[in-house]
């Protein structure tokens, strides 16, 4: 098998998982795509299709191949993608070895809640992989646009645009459009962030807001990232601008895919945290971040207030109509 054709390693099994298996194998490049629940993935060999997300893709057993045994994939793949939600990757990759001269690639858009730490730092701390073999997936691309090959736009960023590149040539196809990026730190923080400001977005119209205040509020929530970005990793050539960061975030504030608005959403409309995460039975990754970037923006003596009432509202109980009343008053510009 020549190199370019060596197989690439997806950890995971939900929506965006389905939806990098379909990108990566229509574009003929071979898949090992590995599955935690050995019923799913007897599901999946059968019927060639994933039961629980994105059902309509289908999986082409001539590049695609399922597996249950994690150490495999790490093991065979040259690059393998994770994308599995934050809160269970720790659990995901326990009890396996990552070997260190393998390109990890994050698609997770969260942060590792046991550690508070974003996946970059996490697998550099805690996996000992160096910090130049791993890169990020980001950009405004919902899975769901993916199934339906949608024109999506996706940044992959790294530290070396050597590794951007290797990994954007995976991806890149008719309906998927990719650029690269060399600033990993940011543009994973962007990602996190993002997820924040779309649950705030979501909350907001719970509330009744409309598209006058949301165009305020999201102009306001790209500055905030700007601040707490330009404080957390100091990039005088980055660009908030661009999609990796204002493009990721206006679809996930306004997408009816964005399950972080639908969290938002169900708060404004007076669900409670633990209700309104049973009804989703899906992972809002905001829900966590929240709790990093509040925690940070405090020991920094940084003001951002969008990323405060967030945070007010889901782990303080704050009342949300009150909060945003007084965020729409007081800090909003």
């Amino acid at each position: 098998m020549t190199e370019h054709l060596s197989p690439i390693g997806i950890v995971g099994s939900g929506s965006w998982a389905t939806a990098l298996m379909k990108m990566i194998s229509d574009g003929e490049r071979p898949v090992k795509w590995w599955i935690r629940n050995p019923e799913k993935a007897d599901y999946i060999e059968s019927h060639l299709h994933n039961p629980d997300y994105l059902s309509s893709v289908e999986v082409h057993p001539s590049w695609v191949t399922v597996h249950t045994n994690l150490q495999e994939v790490l093991d065979d793949c040259e690059t393998i993608i994770l994308a599995i939600p934050s809160a269970f990757l720790h659990q995901g990759l326990h009890g396996v070895t990552l070997p260190t001269n393998k390109t990890y690639v994050s698609a997770i858009k969260g942060i590792e809640p046991n550690t508070q730490l974003v996946v970059a730092k996490y697998l550099e701390q805690y996996h000992h992989i160096a910090p130049d073999q791993i890169a990020i997936i980001t950009g405004p691309c919902h899975a769901e646009e993916v199934a339906a090959e949608k024109l999506s736009y996706l940044t992959v960023a790294a530290n070396g645009l050597d590794v951007a590149q290797r990994v954007k040539q995976y991806l890149v196809g008719p309906y998927i459009k990719v650029k690269c990026s060399n600033d990993l730190l940011g543009a994973e923080y962007a990602a996190v962030m993002k997820n924040i400001y779309a649950i705030g977005a979501g909350i907001a119209h719970g509330l009744g807001y409309g598209d006058n205040f949301l165009a305020l509020y999201t102009s306001c929530a790209i500055r905030e990232m700007e601040t707490f970005l330009n404080t957390m990793d100091p990039n005088e050539l980055r660009d908030v601008n661009e999609a990796a960061y204002l493009g990721d975030l206006l679809v996930t504030c306004y997408s009816q895919f964005s399950r972080n608005r639908t969290f938002g959403n169900m708060l404004g409309k007076g669900y409670n945290v633990k209700a309104a995460q049973l009804e989703m039975n899906m992972v809002a990754e905001g829900y966590y971040a929240s709790k990093l970037v509040y925690e940070k923006s405090q020991a920094l003596g940084l003001q951002l207030p969008i990323a405060d009432a967030v945070y007010q509202v889901i782990y303080e109980n704050a009342n949300a109509k009150r909060t945003f009343r007084t965020l729409s008053e007081d800090s909003l510009r």
